[in-house]
């Protein structure tokens, strides 16, 4: 129960029930800027992969070791589908993006097609396909 709870603190570094320094440092504004940038792109890069139907939607959230960023796709009829990064947030300001083209398509790619999945496994075989 312990390894789950953040009040147990990490082993060798934390003592239970206190914070991390390392879990205390805040996103700077343009920092912020940039991931919502790069998050909104993977986003809008599976919008375009997926009909209308799929609801695709993107988030940064804190997570223990700093920002988290998440996209996440609802098909429309199935189980939804997510995608997490847990960007260096120290690279944001060396660099435009933290997340590269090449990780953005291949996000995209396996975010549309695990949606794609969801609806065919929810479908079952009680229908006939049209065309294979």
């Amino acid at each position: 129960m312990n390894a789950n709870t953040p009040y147990a603190g990490r082993p060798g570094t934390t003592q239970a029930g206190h914070r991390s320094a390392d879990d205390l440092t805040e996103v700077t504004p343009v920092q912020r800027r940039a991931l919502r940038r790069d998050v909104s792109r993977v986003a809008a890069r599976t919008r375009d992969l997926l009909p209308d139907e799929y609801v695709v939607d993107s988030d940064i959230t804190r997570g223990v070791s700093g920002p988290q960023l998440t996209v996440a796709v609802q098909p429309p009829i199935g189980h939804p589908v997510s995608a997490g990064f847990a960007p260096d947030v120290s690279l944001v300001e060396d660099s435009e993006s933290v997340i590269d083209d090449d990780e953005c398509a291949e996000v995209a790619r396996g975010l549309a097609a695990s949606a794609a999945l969801q609806v065919k496994q929810a479908m079952g075989s009680e229908f006939t396909p049209t065309a294979r």
